[in-house]
């Protein structure tokens, strides 16, 4: 192969090995409608194998932020590919869409073919754990952009919904009850400032501290919970209002999203679980609780909102589900 590239950074017999080492992840994620995983320049979907009459496609993108450092720290690799997928599809999971098929990005100063698996490894088990093909991707080797044994992951989800049953904020009214599916810890939001208390307060991401059963960088990289089956289950129960992942902006910016102009939200504080990184990182950095709240998920990943009617229907379907808070009339989102 090409020595002069190789001289150059580009180490091509490395992305060859890379991308046989990935293949049996990818062909993993095979599901329904999934066509040509390898070889094409691009994915294909044949979208009339579902038998949807209107579908309405809904897609995101997104990263997973400086989480990457902490991998890179801990060399855990394997784990950080549940994170993007779960970014993207728990996104347009928001609107009752059904995950469909991902694509990643990976991009790296040099190609390791084992970390590179690792990395592909996590993105697979995040489709498969939201019955979403992987359905191609870019492994872009920069000698010169990335330090060795870093790079950049990156992600796009395509899914599919019944236009008449796709969901919007058009139904949420003033006393809908606000159902919550608890995190999993910090997911993937928040890190600079994780990062910066670790940083000033002389935190080891290798000590085990008192309240946890193991190293404090093993909880931040607990993986993002992928809330794609148990919410679709939870549509066939009952109707839902509007729906709002959790993600950078914490309660205070993404609440609004899924509320009419002029409505606003009351939690209950107390009413659900809360990891223990929450107070940890709080009471560590003396850090206000309405910041806490403006950052973090705080324990709670996604929420459903439903006439009071139905909210029991809900809870009956799924054992992790809270009663958190109700709609209101005040524009603000408030905490009592």
């Amino acid at each position: 192969m090409s020595q002069a590239y190789k001289e150059a950074g580009v180490n091509l017999e490395a992305g060859y090995e890379s991308v046989e080492r990935i293949k049996k992840h990818v062909m993993s994620t095979m599901r329904f409608g999934a066509m040509n995983l390898f070889g094409d320049f691009g994915g294909a979907f044949d979208l009339s194998e579902l038998g949807y009459q209107k579908p309405v496609l809904v897609s995101g993108t997104d990263g997973v932020g400086t989480k990457l450092k902490l991998a890179f720290e801990m060399n855990i690799h394997d784990t950080i590919g549940i994170d993007a997928v779960a970014m993207c599809v728990n996104d347009i999971l928001t609107q009752g869409a059904e995950p469909l098929f991902f694509l990643d990005y990976i991009a790296c100063g040099a190609n390791n073919p084992a970390q590179i698996e690792a990395i592909v490894a996590g993105v697979a088990e995040g489709c498969r754990q939201s019955n979403a093909t992987l359905l191609g991707g870019e492994t872009a080797e920069m000698p010169g952009f990335y330090q060795d044994g870093e790079y950049d992951i990156a992600g796009f989800a395509v899914g599919a919904v019944e236009k008449d049953e796709r969901i919007t904020k058009e139904n949420v009214k003033v006393g809908d009850v606000i159902i919550g599916l608890p995190s999993s810890g910090v997911h993937s939001n928040g890190f600079s400032l994780v990062r910066h208390i670790i940083k000033n307060h002389g935190l080891s991401l290798h000590e085990t501290y008192p309240g946890f059963d193991r190293p404090l960088g093993e909880v931040l990289l607990t993986p993002t919970m992928l809330y794609v089956r148990p919410v679709l289950e939870l549509l066939k129960a009952a109707k839902v209002h509007a729906m709002v992942h959790i993600t950078g902006g914490g309660f205070y910016e993404n609440v609004p999203r899924a509320l009419p102009e002029g409505m606003g939200a009351e939690f209950v504080k107390g009413s659900w679980g809360m990891p223990a990184i929450f107070p940890f990182l709080q009471e560590t950095a003396n850090i206000p609780e309405e910041e806490m709240y403006s950052v973090f998920n705080m324990g709670i990943g996604f929420m459903l909102m439903v006439a009071k009617e139905d909210a029991e229907r809900i809870l009956a379907h799924n054992a992790d589900a809270k009663i958190i808070g109700k709609v209101t009339n005040s524009g603000q989102i408030t905490f009592q």
